[in-house]
């Protein structure tokens, strides 16, 4: 029989235990530790979700990795095009864990009204292009269907939209800059038949989306030249492994940029969420281990005459201490499962209802995004639970101080 958890039992289901000096104590670490599991959960579904959502919608922008020519000077504009018969297109066969390769081609130009006018980039794009992303940032209307002809039709974003007081189905005015083959500025009428709204001002202000079609004929270029490839990834986390495997596998005069290296200033920002994560988690951590302690001292120093029972009736030090340890660690897992159960609670209801919301100039998010990992949660219960535990060790041992003759005289 295990008698030091039996007495610890005893202990934490007594009337006294429940009314005595030491209760108000023992509730004060019992939320702390969930206040502190509290922060950490969000701080961790957050910080991760965020992450995430800038990586896709840096991807849905731009797609994991550009191939390009090597002239274009990693620029957004496609001056120098590349022939689109190359081994790797349609399909990469020697590299696993491509999701889809997409042809693409920008050109600047205006956006123009009888009042205003804003500077935008054409993006063209062909028929195995992933609308994934647009999709689910689609506020109205539908993606352009590039299965037929020719098409005029466009997606703006709503930040262009408001702008410029536009509404879907109107037809609008594009003027083109010169290029390298152009005497004059080419201007081109568009239907807008689809808006979206991503949040990532960056390129919402300027990004419009319509037929590579249109782009080869401003550039013109002939149907089999284009601005370049962009290549969709399975593995985010293989983006670096995958992006030199390409890089080694594709023609010399072209050249393979993962959006890491397109865009490292914000990457490095996203990047800096994890060290404040683990700085919240460390200070939570430090906090609820010395309310821990604080409640065990006062849990020993109540029952000093029943420690002196227990050792004039042969018990050890060690098997007086676990029977604390054992009543300090029901404490911690109550706080723990009050802390989960609030803070899987909140993240739940942002996560549905999105009310808690961001500057998208600053975060390129407009509500704080969750993303909920099972794994590093229970790491992080795990953790939490096993550096209190390890805290409540060296105050224990007060315990061994304790003389049986001294502590019953004045039971």
């Amino acid at each position: 029989m295990n008698y030091e958890l039996f007495v610890a039992k005893r202990i934490i289901s007594g009337k006294e235990h429940k009314s005595n000096i030491s209760s108000p104590i023992i509730k004060i670490a019992i939320a702390a530790i969930s206040l502190g599991i509290i922060i950490m959960m969000i701080s961790m579904a957050t910080g991760a979700g965020l992450q995430q959502k800038i990586r896709d919608k840096m991807s849905g922008f731009k797609g994991h990795i550009q191939i390009t020519n090597y002239d274009n000077n990693n620029s957004d504009v496609s001056t120098v095009p590349v022939d689109i018969r190359q081994p790797f297109y349609p399909e990469f066969k020697g590299i696993k864990g491509i999701k889809n390769i997409q042809v693409f081609a920008n050109r600047p130009g205006l956006i123009r009204t009888k009042t205003d006018f804003e500077g935008i980039v054409f993006k063209g794009v062909s028929t195995d292009y992933d609308w994934s992303f647009f999709k689910e940032y689609l506020v109205e209307g539908t993606v352009p269907d590039f299965n037929q002809p020719r098409t005029r039709d466009v997606l703006l974003s709503t930040t262009l939209i408001n702008r410029l007081q536009l509404k879907l189905n109107d037809t609008i005015r594009a003027t083109f800059f010169k290029g390298a083959n152009d005497k004059l500025p080419s201007n081109r009428k568009y239907v807008i038949t689809g808006i979206y709204n991503t949040g990532f001002l960056e390129f919402d202000q300027s990004m419009m989306i319509g037929d590579v079609r249109e782009v080869q004929t401003l550039n013109k270029w002939s149907k089999n030249q284009v601005g370049g490839f962009e290549v969709l990834i399975d593995d985010f986390n293989e983006l670096d492994t995958k992006g030199l495997e390409i890089y080694e596998s594709i023609d010399s005069r072209l050249d393979a940029r993962t959006i890491v290296s397109n865009y490292p200033a914000i990457f490095e920002w996203i990047n800096l969420f994890d060290n404040n994560i683990w700085f919240i988690i460390a200070i939570m951590i430090l906090v609820a281990g010395i309310n821990m302690i604080t409640a065990l001292l006062v849990l020993i120093l109540e029952r000093v005459p029943m420690i002196g029972i227990l050792k004039a009736l042969g018990s050890t030090n060690w098997s007086i201490r676990k029977v604390f340890l054992y009543n300090a660690t029901y404490l911690i897992l109550k706080g723990l499962f009050w802390g989960n159960l609030i803070g899987l609670s909140i993240l739940l209801l942002q996560q549905q209802f999105g009310f808690i919301t961001l500057d998208p100039e600053t975060y390129y998010v407009s509500q704080v995004p969750v993303n909920i990992e099972v794994i590093p949660m229970i790491l992080l219960n795990l953790g939490t639970l096993v550096l209190c535990f390890a805290m409540l060790l060296v105050p224990s041992v007060i315990i061994t101080k304790i003389e049986p003759s001294k502590s019953i005289r004045f039971a």
